[in-house]
C-alpha cells in the first residue's frame, strides 16, 4: 500500500536538503548536528514496506497552511513557520540517543483549500502510527490539531486503546462553534462534537488559558464539555504550583490511553515568543513547559505531538523559532529515554 494515496499526492511535498544546512564537524565525531543526523524522505515514492524498511522512529512533518488563521481574523504567516522550524533545528547539536529521525515532507494548503489539507495531515499521521512512527508535525495554524487527531483516531479507533487524552498548552480554548467554515479556534469544538457523533468521548484538558483571551461564551462551552484547563496564573515553576497541576493530569492520564500533545507558540510570554498571531506578555515559560514535558512523557503514553502557530513574520531575531526547535528537540529527548507505549 502506497503511504500517500492519490487524494493525498496534491497537497504534499517531499522533504527538502536545503532545509537541513548546518556548520562542518569533525567527521571522527560522528553525526554533531540535526541536519546531519536527520533523514530526509520522499514518501510519494514509498509503499508502507519501504518505509518499515527504513526503520524510522520519529517523523516530522510540516502543516504548511495559515488558511484558518485567515479564517478567524489573525495575522497570517504561520505557514512559512515549517521551513524556519528546520532551519533552526538544523543547526542545534545532537544528544539524543537510540532513535532514527526522518523529515517526511510537508502537507500544504493549496488557495483556500484547509479541509483537504487536515485531511492530507491526517492520513499521514494515521500511517506513521500504525507503523509504530512517533509524529511530531510542526505548523501552521492550530486548525492542524483537529487534522492531527482524526489521524490518530484512525489509527486507533479499531483497537483496544482507543481512549485519546488531548493535552493543550494553549491561551486560547480554540473550542469556537463552527459557523460557516472552520478555522483556528474550532479544532477542540470539532474533535469532540465528531466523536460524540461516534459514541466516544474525548477527554481536553486545556493548560495556559487567559481569560483575557477568552470570552465568557467560551468558558460556558468548556464547562458544558467537561474541559479542564488551568489559568495562566497557574502555569507557574514553583513547586506548589506544578504539584497541584500535576496532580491534576495524574487523573487526566489514568484515565486515558494515550496522549496527544498539542503546543500553541502564543501561549508563551511574548518575551519568549513574539513570533505568533497573538502575543501575550501574560504567557509561560519555556521552562514550565520543559517540566511539565518531562512528567506527561514519563507516563509512557504519550504517542503524538504537534506544534502550531509560529509565524516568522512577527518573529523577532529568530527568537521563537529557535524556541519551537527546542521543544522539538526536548520532545526528542524524551521519547529517546523511554520505551514505547505499551
Amino acid at each position: 500500500m502506497k503511504v500517500i494515496s492519490e487524494s493525498t499526492k496534491a497537497h504534499y511535498k517531499a522533504a527538502q536538503q536545503s532545509n537541513w544546512e548546518g556548520r562542518a564537524s569533525n567527521p571522527d565525531m560522528g553525526n554533531q548536528y540535526w541536519y546531519q543526523e536527520v533523514k530526509l524522505l520522499d514518501l510519494t515514492s514509498m509503499d508502507t514496506t519501504a518505509l518499515v524498511d527504513e526503520n524510522i522512529d520519529i517523523a516530522l512533518l510540516g502543516y504548511v497552511c495559515d488558511e484558518g488563521v485567515r479564517r478567524n481574523r489573525g495575522r497570517i504567516g504561520a505557514a512559512l513557520g515549517p521551513k524556519a522550524i528546520r532551519e533552526r533545528l538544523a543547526k542545534h547539536p545532537v544528544h539524543f540517543t537510540n532513535k532514527r529521525i526522518a523529515d517526511v515532507g510537508d502537507v500544504y494548503c493549496i488557495e483556500d483549500d484547509m479541509e483537504n489539507c487536515q485531511d492530507a495531515l491526517s492520513a499521514v499521521i494515521s500511517t506513521m502510527l500504525k507503523q509504530q512512527i512517533f509524529p511530531i508535525a510542526i505548523g501552521g495554524g492550530h486548525d492542524m490539531s483537529y487534522g492531527h487527531f482524526m489521524g490518530i483516531w484512525d489509527a486507533v479507533k479499531n483497537t483496544d486503546k482507543k481512549k485519546v487524552g488531548i493535552i493543550n498548552f494553549d491561551a486560547h480554548f480554540d473550542l469556537r462553534p463552527v459557523e460557516g467554515r472552520p478555522n483556528s479556534g474550532t479544532p477542540f469544538n470539532q474533535i469532540i462534537k465528531e466523536l460524540r457523533a461516534e459514541g466516544q468521548e474525548v477527554d481536553y484538558f486545556a493548560i495556559g488559558i487567559q481569560q483575557q483571551s477568552n470570552t465568557r461564551e467560551l468558558f460556558e462551552i468548556a464547562k458544558k464539555k467537561n474541559v479542564s484547563y488551568a489559568i495562566n496564573y497557574e502555569c507557574e515553576s514553583t513547586s506548589h504550583e506544578m504539584n497541584v497541576l500535576k496532580d491534576r493530569l495524574t487523573d487526566f492520564i489514568a484515565k486515558n490511553d494515550a496522549i496527544y500533545i498539542t503546543v500553541d507558540m502564543d501561549a508563551f510570554s511574548s518575551a519568549y515568543a513574539p513570533g505568533v498571531s497573538a502575543p501575550s506578555a501574560l504567557g509561560f515559560t519555556p521552562y514550565f513547559l520543559f517540566k511539565m514535558l518531562d512528567f506527561l512523557f514519563a507516563s509512557k503514553k504519550v504517542i503524538s505531538c504537534d506544534i502550531a502557530e509560529l509565524n516568522p513574520s512577527l518573529d523577532r531575531d529568530n527568537v521563537t523559532a529557535t524556541l519551537v526547535a527546542k521543544i522539538v528537540d526536548y520532545m526528542v529527548m524524551n521519547i529517546s529515554k523511554i520505551s514505547s507505549p505499551s
